[in-house]
């Protein structure tokens, strides 16, 4: 037990629950609770999605795989960053100017409101609880290694502090948790990798071959190949991370927090800044934990293995190059990022019940406010247990592969029926639902029958299907599916789900006005 460390644990802890008692004296209705009441800017929020994708799997995960594999380590970072130019110039503009607390408020504009909520509705409760697994996992081993506690108390005092914050202040206090820990997340990256060039003497060549020298697969690190030996295995990890962030519930209801596109495009502006700087340092994180943490006896056990598992690869860097004090402050930062995602999941998926299902679906969308927001309350803490039992049972694998897990089903089920609903005139309800449902039942299929479960979960010889992420395969025939049995419907509701889709043309480009900003002259 590190006294630093806990020191800035514990400083975090009371600075969040702080937050949490002034946002909840602001947060007295539901749209409060789901998007602040709309009144973040540009920057602000920007800086909020950063810190919601700046997650474990991100900094612990991602460090983590270039710590056993090098090179390959950077593909689910190439692929994640790659979303956000195009959230910014394809889904921003138009999300906002068609919703108001959830990315299923847009596709209900122009299909079948009811039948259409309960399926997206389901496809994010699927992506959120699979997200909050790694978010669980990498919270549960910090604490482990920081306290020194048993890994299911770790989870569950977790889960208890975050639902303490969440379901009184929502989404306001949600947002400023993650503004703060983006802030302290770059700083402390940032102060990572300068002391690891430090050290290397500001030479990229000197850190990679030190690198080199250190790792047991020597010069095999600085190319493809170590953990990912298939083409179609990097290539359907692209597909998963590109498009499932795209697809990401809680990333998408940001766009709402803002009060006009102008501010959701400024958002996803922000946040492409911040995130392409953030994965450009952990490649230098990445090689340097490689470099200073591998033959170092102080950071393994008698077997040979790392403690903490490699999750822990990026803190036990931060004691190499800084000693206790970036310890304790690399800990308290990777703890906030852990409750921040955790807060906007479990908002996102608090959403998809009470919102969707609850207030657009069951009460036809005139529901009693008050109740609203007592289930919305209720079922953050029904969240809160689901995400510590997953949290337990998938304690041995790495958090950046099981994040991927969630972006599989969000590229399979919410992209599609999010991009064709904006984008093609054709879509409608009875292809959204059908291709919607083939690539939830076929994305969670294959997961459960793949290596990462089938092998590592339930302990079979063989996985079924050799691919762990299989969104190259589910994408696909999710978009198929809608195409084919869109083209042949010819019912009634079809013909209304094709007009609405360019009477709602306009708005989705320029608003509630349907008008063009005035072009300024001079």
């Amino acid at each position: 037990m590190d006294a630093v460390a806990i020191s800035m644990f514990l400083v975090f802890v009371l600075a969040t629950l702080a937050i949490s008692y002034w946002a909840s004296r602001r947060t007295l209705s539901s749209q409060d609770f789901y998007t602040a009441g709309g009144q973040i800017t540009g920057l602000q929020n920007g800086t909020a999605i950063a810190g919601d994708f700046m997650s474990a799997a991100s900094f612990l995960g991602i460090t983590g795989l270039m710590f056993l594999g090098g090179f390959d380590g950077l593909v689910l970072a190439l692929g994640a960053f790659a979303a956000w130019p195009l959230l910014l110039f394809l889904l921003a503009r138009r999300v906002r100017n068609l919703g108001s607390c959830t990315f299923v408020d847009v596709v209900s504009q122009r299909l079948e409101r009811t039948r259409i909520r309960v399926v997206a509705a389901g496809g994010t409760i699927v992506v959120v609880v699979l997200y909050l697994i790694a978010q669980m996992v990498g919270a549960g081993k910090l604490i482990q290694l920081l306290f020194g506690l048993p890994y299911e108390v770790a989870v569950v005092a977790i889960s208890v502090l975050v639902l303490a914050y969440v379901t009184f202040g929502g989404m306001l206090a949600t947002t400023w948790v993650q503004i703060i820990k983006a802030i302290l997340l770059l700083t402390g990256v940032t102060i990572t990798a300068f002391m690891v060039m430090y050290l290397s003497s500001f030479s990229l060549e000197n850190l990679l071959a030190t690198a080199v020298v250190q790792h047991p697969r020597g010069e095999r690190i600085l190319a493809p190949g170590v953990l990912f030996d298939s083409p179609v295995q990097v290539a359907t990890i692209l597909v998963s991370m590109l498009f499932g962030t795209l697809g990401l519930p809680h990333i998408l209801m940001r766009l709402f927090t803002v009060p006009d596109m102008h501010e959701a495009k400024k958002s996803a502006f922000y946040a492409s800044l911040f995130m392409g700087y953030f994965y450009l340092a952990l490649v230098i994180v990445g090689f340097g934990a490689v470099a200073f943490v591998y033959g170092n006896p102080a950071f393994f056990t008698a077997e040979g293995q790392l403690i903490g598992g490699s999750n822990m690869a990026a803190i036990h860097l931060a004691t190499a190059v800084g000693g206790n004090l970036l310890t304790g402050f690399m800990s308290a930062v990777t703890f906030a990022t852990i409750l921040a995602v955790v807060a906007g999941l479990t908002v996102s998926g608090a959403a998809a019940i009470s919102h969707d299902l609850y207030a657009e679906v069951l009460c036809k969308g005139a529901p009693d406010a008050r109740r609203e927001l007592q289930l919305t309350r209720l079922t953050t803490v029904v969240i809160g247990v689901i995400a510590v039992v997953l949290g337990i049972l998938f304690q041995n694998e790495n958090v950046a592969f099981i994040a991927t897990m969630p972006m599989v089903v969000a590229a399979s089920v919410n992209f599609p029926i999010l991009f064709l609903s904006l984008y093609w005139s054709g879509l409608t309800t009875r292809g959204a639902i059908a291709g919607a449902l083939v690539g939830l039942v076929s994305s969670v299929s294959l997961i459960v029958v793949g290596p990462q479960v089938w092998v590592s979960v339930l302990g079979f010889e063989r996985a079924l299907f050799p691919y762990d992420y299989p969104a190259l395969f589910t994408l696909p025939l999710a978009v198929l599916v809608m195409s084919v049995v869109s083209w042949l419907d010819n019912s009634d509701r079809a013909a209304v789900d094709r007009r609405n889709y360019h009477s709602l043309l306009v708005r989705s480009e320029f608003g509630e006005s349907g008008r063009p900003p005035p072009v300024a002259r001079h």
